[in-house]
Order: structure tokens, then C-alpha cells, then sequence
């Protein structure tokens, strides 16, 4: 399966989301391939870390050029990271990707954002449409802070994209392990953003654990 995570801000977390994701499936044991095809390179940069500090496992990362070849399809599960910086790069990353994940900040500009962002996958000509899942990230911890839940309610509502209940909250942990080169569950294996990316990656990818 070749999974976009996308969308038309920046700071939305997308390479924190992929590279958890890469590291998690690998872990699992799945056949899996990184694409970072965003021009700002956040995501090669992490990897870099990664295998300069020895962790296991290494993650493969493509650049750009790989899109539209069939590079993506050599692995069972390819994660590509995109930025709007290059256009071009995202419409041929949407031409090619099965489903689109994007991660949603807690904000009335974020689901404005995420409105156009899905009206531009839908511009991409193809045969079937690709999947579009959304869910909340960089939620506020404070239960007191309505903005997270109000956000999460006008994300259910939008057309053309279905809602996944599981979120990331606003952690530091997530900035210290992707300085480092590590995934946040290996960085603090029995903390609150472990469990919260475990929640996450079982509804995004649930045929990994049956």
C-alpha cells in the first residue's frame, strides 16, 4: 500500500507522523519503504541522525524521483511525505498513493486548510480516487482547552474524508525523539505519546496486528 501524509500547511507534523509510522512498521516486522519527497528534506535529515547513532532498524528513504516509479510498489507499505513547496512532487505523490493521511492541528485555519487540501487531491486525475483519513494532531493537553474537541467535531463533518477518532497531543517527547533519531515509543516506551501513537497506528494500519 503507498500512503501519502499530507496537507497544505507546514508545522502540521507529517514528517514526525511518518517517521514513527516507518519505524513501527518495521518493527512490526512489515516490508516497508520511506519517500520523502518534501524539498525541506525534514525527514531524510531524521534518518540521517538515525543511522549515524546506530538504531535499529534502518528505514530506506527515496527521494523525490522515486514518485511514478516502480520503486513504490517494490515494498509492501511505502509512506511518502510531501510538502506544498513543490506542487509537482505532491499532485504525482496523489496520482500514485492508494489512501492520504493528514494530520489536522487544532485549529478553525487547519480545517479551513484541510477543506482545500482535500478539494486538490479530488483535482488529481485518476481512474479511483484515493482514500482520505483525517485525525486530530497536536491536540492540547488541557481539558479545559475546547479547541481540540471543537476541531475534531468540524473534521467529522467535512465530506470526503473520514474522521480517525485516535489523536496525538501537543508533547514534547515528539520534538526530543525526532531531534535524536528515535521513534517516540522507543525514546519513552511507557509515556503518554507511546500509548497515543500505538492507538493511532492500530486504527491507521489494523491488518499489521491481526
Amino acid at each position: 500500500m503507498i500512503t501519502v501524509i499530507g496537507s497544505l500547511k507546514g508545522g502540521s507534523g507529517k514528517s514526525t507522523l511518518t517517521f514513527n509510522m516507518g519505524v513501527w512498521l518495521s518493527m512490526a516486522e512489515v516490508d516497508v519503504q520511506l519517500v520523502d519527497a518534501d524539498p525541506q528534506g525534514t525527514l531524510t535529515d531524521v534518518t540521517a541522525v538515525r543511522h549515524e547513532e546506530g538504531f535499529q532498524p534502518v528505514l530506506p528513504v527515496l527521494d523525490w524521483a522515486s514518485l511514478g516509479t516502480d520503486k513504490l510498489r517494490e515494498h509492501d507499505e511505502t509512506l511518502i511525505d510531501v510538502g506544498t513547496s513543490d506542487m509537482e512532487a505532491l499532485r504525482e505523490a496523489i496520482q500514485h498513493c492508494d489512501r492520504v493521511i493528514v494530520p489536522v492541528p487544532p485549529s478553525q485555519a487547519d480545517i479551513w486548510s484541510t477543506q482545500r487540501f482535500i478539494q486538490l487531491v479530488k483535482s488529481v486525475e485518476r481512474a479511483h480516487p484515493p482514500e482520505i483519513l483525517g485525525f486530530i494532531n497536536r491536540g492540547d493537553t488541557h481539558h479545559a482547552v475546547r479547541e481540540t474537541n471543537e476541531a475534531a467535531a468540524a473534521l467529522v463533518s467535512l465530506p470526503d474524508i473520514r474522521f480517525v477518532k485516535s489523536r496525538l497531543s501537543q508533547r514534547t517527547v515528539f520534538r526530543r525523539s525526532f531531534s535524536e533519531g528515535l521513534a517516540v515509543f522507543e525514546l519513552e516506551p511507557r509515556g503518554k505519546g507511546a500509548k497515543e501513537f500505538y492507538a493511532l497506528a492500530a486504527s491507521l494500519f489494523p491488518q499489521v496486528l491481526s
